[in-house]
């Protein structure tokens, strides 16, 4: 109360006291009046005065309107006003006019005291949401600037009380899809500050399709050539994604990635660029970086890498590099942009080092940016993220490590001079006037050589021409004469580092610089010299650098062996001071700093000392060196059987991790070529079993046809249906030409019998020829046997009448065939302009043609019918023969059965006739029974005439 009392007080002329009072009676009226005109005029009168009179209004008002927010709902212009009321109570953003300079302080504690008191009681917060749900404007645009500012005032407490409400994240969603574009922009700003440092809140948001929502805006607004609502929707963006694995993942999942490629398509005119179309595509810049940081989790990182390269988002940053017209720093957020996006990502590595700049000749990319590196003229920040970039070029890439490398051995310069290669653009920085140059030259150089032995060697080979008539110089000579020579810190720091990753885990390299015999003294004096606090940080590096000659000594010099340089160190330093001078490096401030990521952010140039890369390196060393110190000769030689034993175990290790790793390949392969086989085997099968279901249709098929074979008029009707159906006209001209066949063997046999019958006639008349006459019962049995030739006369008579008939029957289907190949050959030989024509007048003759083949058929049955009948009612063997016909019918092919049955038949007949022949000796046959056979013969001609006359 005493600080209400303070901003309340004053003297008691002005508008204070007045005012007071008149708030307090509209808080009256607003609590009494039971008309709501009544109340809707107060509330209205109280937010004209709230903000002028924010203390009192919210120390008096608040309470009321809540109450006014909690029962009348139905009127939304009292709903607005109330809102509109408490937000000029609690939110901070006043007019600039009406802020007081001493009182900003004041006002920001009053929003804050406001907030506590509207949130202390949670319902109020719950209602909010509900009123943000109404569609009215004048009620949903007030309450979402009123939550907005109740998040700023006291984030975090209104974000819990929102997470527990029932749905009260999905609520707010819903603001995203207004038509109206103020309430939509103003929920984009509810939510970024409703996403602040909140990951549950977070990944409800994006889970409820805000990614979705958030880019259609992008994209309507016209992506970096939009407005401040792309810009805010950025924010958000990066409020859900940043530090938020489980968002990254989905963002990435859901194919938003290849949604960013048309954020970066600038056209070839860079000039005039707006200053909010700058800020846009920094943040869109700052957006990529978060899905690929080097914070995050290796494998998230990795796949989102490789997305960018597979949807082209990667080239078009490249694009952006090289272009023109871009301003500095947009093409410095580029940069470092495109060396997180390829850091420890090969395939991103090997694209980038393919770019080449639009220049005449086309440059390497790398070399351009190298180029600005060295170049003292360009702006710092753009230097360092040059630096960044070939850092993060090198990082686990020791394909781009031997390519660097490669431009400085001899072997591979270019003798014409005609390009600078990166190699030559790192020598001329690391020995150049410009100290910044030679610090990047040295840390660049030194990524070059970052955890790969054999490059360090080969590096050795380097020569270098330091002026016309002196002999050339080692590489690593030369950067240990700029050191004794007394540069700048920077220059000097820059060298030791590179000095340190040189020789660390490399005994040649450690040989080759003890082989100068300058080298230790100038170490060993700059470290027992008391120099400078600046001084400091050079003197640890050389302590550094020492340490590591020790460490990595493989004793091969007499004069420079392990314990000698222990000795060295215990005269002329003392184990103490060099432990000392060595921790200095670890205690610097910069040391800190530059451990803390992986990316050079320094405030100024002169802030530039260490690499990130080079304290993991000091991490690893320091304890080692400081123990390698303090042990004896025989701890030593204990030592190095140690590490020969532990060499010796990591080269079978290596070896059997080499071996597993074939076979690893190997089984992948296997397992692939199983998988590769099991789906040909599964494609085989199917294939199999559907040949199979094809062979079942058409074995069923098949029978069937055989079955309608049997059955002649079913053939037939099969046929024509067939035809009707398919139209083939060549596959049923061959089947009319296998009836006819089949007719034509009919006939044969038919021939077959009578010529049977016929001899069997003749012998009977010539066995009655030889028979006596003097006798009464010879004569009997002649007369007898006369009587059955006669009978046999009377069947052959009838079987040949058959025969005819068949035979009139086969000569018209051979013509109905003739016609039928006419007119299947008419459309062939026929002109091709009257192909239509030709084509339905055939279709018509074959209708006709196939139902008189139809008729005919038919005829042709009803006669094989009558031809059966007869055939059965004149005797045993020409039953026999019809059985034997019906058995020729279903196999064809079985020839050789057919004789058979025919000579049964024959031997059949020859009993019969001999059973005759012993009934005419005995006169065993009475003559009313032979007077019944030739009526029941008679009866049978008639009846076969009649049939006759009816065909």
């Amino acid at each position: 109360m005493n600080f209400l009392r303070g901003v309340m007080g004053g003297p008691s002329a002005g508008p204070q006291p007045s005012g007071a009072d008149t708030i307090q009676k509209l808080c009256d009226r607003v609590a009494s009046s039971t008309l709501l005109d009544d109340r809707r005029d107060a509330v209205r009168a109280l937010k004209s005065l709230s903000k002028k009179y924010r203390l009192e209004v919210g120390i008096q008002a608040m309470e009321h309107l809540i109450h006014v927010l909690q029962t009348d709902r139905s009127d939304s212009e009292i709903i607005g006003y109330a809102l509109d009321t408490l937000y000029n109570v609690i939110s901070n953003d006043l007019e600039e006019e009406e802020q007081e300079e001493n009182s900003a302080k004041q006002v920001d504690d009053l929003g804050s005291q406001f907030t506590e008191i509207f949130i202390k009681q949670q319902e109020n917060v719950t209602l909010l949401l509900t009123l943000v749900e109404e569609f009215d404007f004048h009620v949903r645009w007030p309450g979402v600037k009123l939550l907005t500012s109740l998040l700023k005032q006291q984030g975090p407490q209104v974000q819990q009380i929102i997470l527990v409400s029932p749905m009260g994240v999905s609520r707010l969603m819903d603001l995203l899809a207004d038509s109206r574009e103020v309430i939509r922009n103003d929920g984009v700003l509810l939510l970024q500050q409703l996403t602040k440092s909140n990951a549950a809140i977070q990944k409800i948001v994006a889970f409820e399709n805000a990614f979705e929502r958030l880019l259609d805006i992008i994209t309507e607004e016209g992506n970096s050539d939009g407005g401040i609502v792309v810009e805010d929707c950025l924010l958000l963006l990066q409020n859900l994604l940043k530090n938020n694995n489980s968002n990254q993942n989905f963002f990435k999942e859901g194919s938003y990635i290849q949604r960013m490629k048309p954020w970066f398509e600038v056209g070839d005119d860079n000039c005039g660029w707006s200053a909010q179309k700058v800020t846009n595509l920094h943040l869109m810049l700052q957006l990529v970086r978060v899905l690929v940081s080097p914070t995050n989790p290796p494998g998230a990182t990795s796949s989102c890498q490789k997305a960018m390269f597979h949807c082209g988002l990667l080239q078009q940053l490249c694009t952006i590099l090289m272009a023109t017209g871009v301003p500095a720093d947009i093409l410095t957020e580029t940069i470092n942009t495109v060396s997180e996006v390829i850091r420890g990502c090969q395939t991103n590595q090997d694209y980038f080092a393919s770019v080449n700049a639009p220049s005449n000749p086309p440059r390497p990319a790398i070399v351009v940016l190298l180029m600005s590196m060295v170049n003292e003229r360009q702006p710092f920040v753009l230097r360092c993220a040059v630096l960044y970039c070939f850092q993060c070029f090198l990082y686990k890439n020791q394909k781009g490590q031997g390519e660097i490398v490669s431009t400085l051995l001899p072997s591979t310069i270019d003798a014409t001079g005609n390009s600078v290669s990166a190699g030559q653009l790192l020598c001329g920085g690391l020995f150049s006037t410009d100290s910044l140059s030679n610090w990047c030259a040295a840390v660049a150089l030194a990524h070059a050589l970052q955890e790969n032995a054999t490059l360090k060697e080969q590096l050795l080979r380097v020569q270098l021409a330091t002026s016309i008539g002196n002999p050339p110089v080692s590489l690593l000579q030369q950067c240990t004469n700029i050191l004794s020579q007394g540069s700048k810190v920077q220059t000097r720091v820059g060298l030791l580092m590179l000095l340190c990753t040189w020789l660390s885990n490399c005994s040649i390299a450690v040989t080759h610089f003890l082989h100068n015999p300058a080298n230790v003294p100038f170490l060993t004096g700059q470290i027992a010299e008391n120099l400078g606090e600046e001084e400091q940080l050079v003197q640890g590096l050389c302590a550094l650098l020492l340490g590591i000659s020790i460490y990595y000594n493989d004793n091969s010099l007499e004069n420079y062996r392990k314990e000698k340089l222990k000795q060295l160190i215990e005269k002329r330093i003392g184990r103490e001071n060099f432990i000392e001078k060595l921790g200095f490096i670890s205690k610097h401030e910069l040391y800190s700093r530059a451990a803390q990521k992986p990316q050079p952010s320094f405030s100024s140039p002169d802030h530039m000392m260490f690499d990130h890369e080079f304290t993991k390196l000091v991490k690893e060393l320091e304890g080692v060196i400081s123990k390698a110190i303090y042990k004896s000769s025989e701890e030593d030689k204990k030592e190095e059987e140690v590490k020969k034993t532990l060499e010796q175990h990591d080269n079978i290790v290596t070896h059997y991790k080499k071996v597993i790793r074939e076979q690893d390949q190997e089984l992948e392969e296997l397992k692939q070529r199983i998988n590769t086989l099991t789906s040909q085997n599964e494609q085989l099968q199917a294939t199999v079993t559907q040949q199979v279901s094809q062979i079942q249709q058409h074995k069923d098929q098949y029978n069937l046809l055989k079955v309608q074979l049997g059955k002649d008029t079913q053939h037939h009707n099969s046929h024509s249906d067939m035809f009707q159906m398919n139209g083939i006209q060549t596959e049923e001209v061959s089947k009319l030409k296998e009836e006819l066949e089949e007719w034509k063997n009919k006939h044969e046999l038919l021939q077959g019998q009578l010529r049977e019958k016929d001899s069997v006639i003749e012998i009977l008349n010539s066995s009655q020829l030889e028979m006596g006459t003097t006798e009464q019962s010879s004569q009997t049995i002649k007369s007898g046997g006369l009587e059955h030739s006669s009978e046999l006369q009377k069947e052959l008579e009838v079987l040949r009448s058959q025969m005819q008939l068949q035979a009139a029957e086969i000569s018209k289907l051979q013509m109905e065939n003739q016609k039928l190949q006419n007119a299947t050959a008419d459309p062939v030989l026929g002109d091709s302009g009257a192909t239509a024509a030709t084509s339905s007048e055939l279709e018509a003759r074959l209708e006709q043609e196939i139902k008189e083949l139809k008729s005919e058929v038919k005829a042709l049955s009803e006669e094989k019918e009558s031809l059966k009948q007869h055939l059965d009612s004149s005797s045993s063997t020409v039953a026999i023969l019809q059985d034997e016909k019906s058995k020729l019918q279903r196999e064809v092919a079985e020839s050789k059965k057919e004789q058979d049955d025919l000579l049964v038949l024959l031997a059949d007949q020859d009993q019969k006739i001999s059973a005759l022949k012993i009934k005419l000796k005995d006169l065993g046959v009475p003559v009313e029974d032979e007077d019944d056979i030739e009526s029941g013969d008679q009866g049978d001609e008639d009846e076969d005439g009649d049939e006759e006359e009816q065909d």
